[in-house]
């Protein structure tokens, strides 16, 4: 779907003509708890309960029909990653899937097994980790960058004191669901694979709505995201490498084949058809192949800087504002979910008067990421105030808000 990018800039016109919800008067600025969805998304799934609802396998023209969407769907989603179909599978949640593949790995750590948990993660990427450390009665250890709120960012360089000849997995967010700093990857991933055995796994929920995801290039060993907060419905997917996947022991029924797929050990049948089916409309909507796919990014981060812009220069401004995380707007260091909390005000409070003064719809809380906004950054409850922005949200409703904003807080 070409007609999104223009001489290398975002039409963000032509980017909300695909999104049916955005016709309403709701200004959505709470993205990182799920995006809104695409048209042709949304029709792929009544296409599909309508005309090919039927198990999948049959020799049927219908239930062939049925599997090759299937199919295409499983193809879609690799693609989009840099995969292949047996390195990946589809589930309910990115939760979900961890959850999977922490009880696959039960049996393939030994007994003196090292686990490193980031602990500016969202939950969905811990407490899978913190149950299997229980279990087996493993060493878990917390990867903590720092308490001070400009500089909670995960490093090879702080991850470095942590590591040992016994580490076997290491586990962190691409881009806190909160902070929205991008961690440097590639680079975790090159100093956890200096320990032999030791594997990486990344909840990149929070990047994918936002930038390439290119696993091989990452060198990651696990890699997982969410497509309803990537413009499609509520599934997740699944990356596993070749190599990691020989520690991963299959879920699934003695008689499934091919038994050497990620989808045979770790699927248990919960990948939705009608839902799979609707991924291959995800991947055309960002270009007919890798080289468009790749265009369109590039000018989705451009067009996010200048959101971020907006709003960051706006509350780096306030003095009665803390900002956590990447103060910058620099495309290269962050995506557009900015958090903060105001002195003196409950982030409860700030967020429910604009719900009561305008159709922006942002959030307060901990977005389960629990341990940071307790341990870290000492918030509490009402955790802080959240904003998330995505390619669909204009320059002129970001600045409206902080219109609003300037007559609330001060």
């Amino acid at each position: 779907m070409a007609d999104i990018v223009v001489d290398g800039r975002l039409d963000v016109e032509a980017v909300r003509s695909h999104f049916p919800a955005l016709k309403q008067k709701q200004v959505f600025l709470d993205n990182a708890g799920g995006s809104q969805v695409l048209s042709n998304a949304i029709n792929s799934i009544r296409t599909y309960l309508e005309e090919t609802n039927v198990q999948l396998g049959a020799s049927y023209n219908v239930g062939q029909k049925a599997t090759q969407k299937y199919n295409q769907g499983l193809q879609a989603a690799a693609d989009f990653m840099n995969a292949t179909v047996d390195e990946i599978v589809i589930g309910p949640s990115t939760t979900q899937l961890f959850a999977n593949l922490s009880q696959a790995f039960a049996l393939s750590f030994p007994a003196d097994a090292e686990i490193i948990c980031s602990s500016v993660d969202h939950e969905a990427n811990i407490s899978s980790w913190v149950r299997l450390a229980k279990m087996r009665n493993l060493k878990l250890r917390w990867w903590t960058p720092s308490t001070e709120p400009g500089h909670l960012k995960l490093t090879p360089e702080n991850l470095l004191p942590l590591l040992s000849e016994k580490t076997k997995l290491v586990t962190c967010t691409h881009t806190s669901n909160i902070l929205g700093a991008i961690h440097d990857v590639k680079a975790i991933a090159e100093e956890v694979h200096t320990i032999p055995g030791a594997m990486l796994c990344v909840d990149g929920v929070a990047f994918a709505p936002h930038r390439e995801v290119d696993v091989k290039a990452l060198g990651v060993d696990f890699y997982s995201f969410s497509w309803y907060k990537v413009y499609g419905p509520h599934i997740a997917v699944l990356y596993a490498s070749q190599s990691a996947q020989k520690s991963v022991s299959s879920l699934g029924h003695y008689f499934h084949t091919p038994a050497d797929t990620l989808s045979t050990k770790l699927g248990l049948a919960a990948a939705s058809y009608e839902l799979v089916g609707t991924i291959p409309t995800l991947l055309a909507y960002f270009g007919p192949d890798s080289s468009s796919r790749r265009t369109t990014w590039v000018a989705i981060a451009a067009h996010e800087e200048k959101l971020q812009s907006i709003l960051l220069d706006y509350l780096n401004g306030r003095d009665d504002v803390i900002v956590y995380s990447e103060r910058s707007p620099d495309k290269a260091l962050r995506v557009p979910v900015v958090s903060f909390s105001v002195r003196e005000r409950s982030s409860k409070e700030v967020v429910e008067q604009v719900d009561r003064s305008s159709d922006y719809g942002i959030r307060w809380g901990h977005f389960y990421s629990k341990r940071l906004v307790d341990e870290i950054l000492g918030l509490g409850d009402e955790g802080v105030v959240r904003v998330s922005m995505v390619h669909y949200n204009t320059g002129t409703s970001v600045s409206c808000l902080w219109v609003l904003r300037l007559r609330l807080i001060q």
